[in-house]
C-alpha cells in the first residue's frame, strides 16, 4: 500500500512539474473595517514555474503588459484609472525566503522575507473543485487563518505568502472573513513566464524589518520622499502653487485614502 501511495505521489508530482501551471484564485477582501458592505473582488494568479512561483493580480499583469508593449513601440501609455492590486509575491521552492514586491510613493521595493508558518492540521475534510481537501490553521500577519489544501496537487504552495502545507492551498480565509482566497480554475501554461518590467520606478531592496519601518513611516507621511522632487508650478489657469502646497495636497489626499484602507491583509503592520 505504501508503495502504491508513493508511486501515485510521484505520478502527480511529475504531472504538475512536467508543465507550468496557472492557478486562478478569486480574492475577496474588505479594505475598510468600518464599511463591511464594501467588498472588493480581484482575480489573482499563482503561476507555478520550474523552481519558483509568482503570485499577482491578473488585471495588473494585463495592464503592465499593454504598457510595456506600447513602450517598446515608442509610445506612452497611461495606466488604467482603476485601483488594482500591485503587490507581487515570488516564492522559491529550494529556499525559504520569498521576494515580496510592493510600491510606495514613486518607488518600487523588493523585500526579502522569511516565512515560518506554524500549521496545525485538523481532522476535517471537504471538497473544492472536486479535489479532496483537508483543513489547516495558522497565524500570520496579525490574523488567524483557516486553509483547505489538497494532497492531490503535491505543490507546497498557495495564494499570497502562504505555503509549506503537504499540498496546494485551494482556499484560505482569516477568522473574520475579511480576506478570502479561493481557487476558481487551473490552466496549463506552455510559455516561459516573465512579469513585464516597466523600469519606470526607482528600485530598492530591503529586509522585512526595514520594510516594516518604511511602511509605517509612509502611512504617516506618504510624500516625505518627494520633498525635493516637486518644483513650484503654475497650472493651466495661471494659478501658481509652491512645491510645499502641492505636496501638502497630495499628502492630505493619501492620508484620507489610508483611513479607508485600514484593514490590510497583514494588519500587524498598522500597529
Amino acid at each position: 500500500m505504501k508503495n502504491i501511495k508513493f508511486i501515485t505521489f510521484l505520478f502527480l508530482a511529475n504531472f504538475i512539474f512536467g508543465q507550468n501551471k496557472i492557478f486562478l484564485y478569486d480574492y475577496k477582501f474588505i479594505p475598510d473595517s468600518t464599511n463591511k458592505k464594501n467588498v472588493r473582488d480581484e482575480l489573482m494568479i499563482l503561476n507555478i514555474q520550474k523552481g519558483k512561483s509568482e503570485f499577482y493580480s491578473s488585471e495588473m499583469y494585463n495592464a503592465d503588459s499593454i504598457m510595456l508593449a506600447e513602450s517598446n513601440k515608442g509610445n506612452f501609455a497611461m495606466p488604467p484609472n482603476k485601483e488594482m492590486i500591485r503587490d507581487r509575491v515570488i516564492k522559491y521552492f529550494d529556499s525559504n525566503p520569498i521576494d515580496y514586491i510592493t510600491f510606495m510613493s514613486v518607488n518600487k521595493f523588493i523585500i526579502k522575507q522569511n516565512i515560518d508558518l506554524k500549521w496545525k492540521l485538523e481532522n476535517e475534510f471537504s471538497k473544492i473543485l472536486n479535489y479532496d481537501v483537508q483543513k489547516a490553521t495558522t497565524e500570520f500577519g496579525g490574523r488567524k487563518w483557516t486553509a483547505w489544501f489538497t494532497k492531490e496537487i503535491p505543490v507546497q504552495d498557495g495564494p499570497y505568502k502562504f505555503k509549506n502545507l503537504p499540498g496546494l492551498i485551494l482556499k484560505i480565509e482569516d477568522s473574520n472573513q475579511n480576506h478570502i482566497f479561493e481557487i476558481k480554475g487551473i490552466k496549463n501554461n506552455t510559455t516561459d513566464f516573465e512579469y513585464p518590467n516597466l523600469n519606470n520606478y526607482q528600485e530598492f531592496k530591503l529586509s522585512y524589518d526595514q520594510f516594516a519601518k518604511k511602511f509605517k513611516n509612509y502611512r504617516k507621511n506618504p510624500t516625505a520622499d518627494l520633498a525635493d522632487q516637486i518644483p513650484d508650478q503654475t497650472d493651466a489657469d495661471g494659478n501658481f502653487r509652491t512645491s510645499t502646497q502641492i505636496l501638502k495636497e497630495w499628502n492630505d489626499k493619501l492620508l484620507d485614502r489610508f483611513k479607508k484602507d485600514n484593514n490590510i491583509i497583514e494588519i500587524n503592520l498598522l500597529k
